[in-house]
């Protein structure tokens, strides 16, 4: 009897071995489905967007005074705004960046700046683009079938870009007052190094400028 009692005792001591080992493989097992889960989840490797960035304004969106987009002809400048009230090469004023620079980053000596109504463009040979445009006399700009000009007002400035009003500044310009003035990127993915200053006198709109770093 007592032989029989030994034997049942060891049979279930083999029995529980069998069962913890079971339950060690299926943990073990769990555990590398676990790791090969994670190391299988894809990455999101994309930029992340900030929700309150200030608004893109596209040259693409932009038409001036009706007729043109930002980049031009000499003699579509001509046609559209008659001879320039005054010109200056670029080499003597020195910019910090040529909007017509060649590819090797070279910049031609012949370059001038076009100056009509208080606004700016810049001219290389037959090319011409806008550089700063002030909204004085009868200019205006379309901005996505909206006009823009010397009567549009902060608030109605606010209904295209609420996150640039909330923003603004006020820096002193040089030759002028201080200005109020808002920063537009150029692009969603923010490619662009420069950006687009929007500035304002007495609450309405005033000029704006396309900036680039040197």
């Amino acid at each position: 009897m007592r032989t029989l009692s030994i034997i049942l005792i060891f049979c279930f001591c083999i029995s529980c071995n069998k069962n913890d080992s079971k339950t060690v493989e299926k943990l073990n097992s769990s555990e590398k489905i676990d790791k090969t889960g994670n190391n299988n989840k894809i990455k999101d490797d994309s930029p992340e967007i900030k929700i309150d960035q200030n608004e893109v304004m596209k040259e693409e969106d932009i038409l001036f005074n009706g007729k043109f987009k930002r980049y031009f002809s000499l003699t579509e400048f001509v046609n559209v705004f008659g001879k320039a009230d005054s010109i200056k090469l670029m080499s003597e004023l020195e910019p910090c960046s040529y909007i017509f620079e060649n590819e090797d980053g070279s910049k031609d000596i012949d370059d001038k700046y076009l100056y009509k109504d208080g606004s700016r463009y810049e001219n290389n040979k037959e090319k011409v683009a806008v550089d700063e445009f002030r909204f004085t006399k009868n200019n205006f700009i379309t901005y996505r079938g909206k006009k823009l000009n010397s009567s549009t007002t902060i608030n109605d400035l606010k209904k295209l870009f609420p996150n640039a009003i909330k923003n603004i500044k006020t820096i002193d310009v040089h030759g002028e007052e201080n200005l109020q003035v808002i920063q537009l990127r150029e692009d969603e993915n923010n490619v662009s190094d420069g950006h687009i200053n929007m500035f304002m006198r007495s609450g309405k709109l005033y000029f704006i400028h396309w900036w680039f770093p040197c």
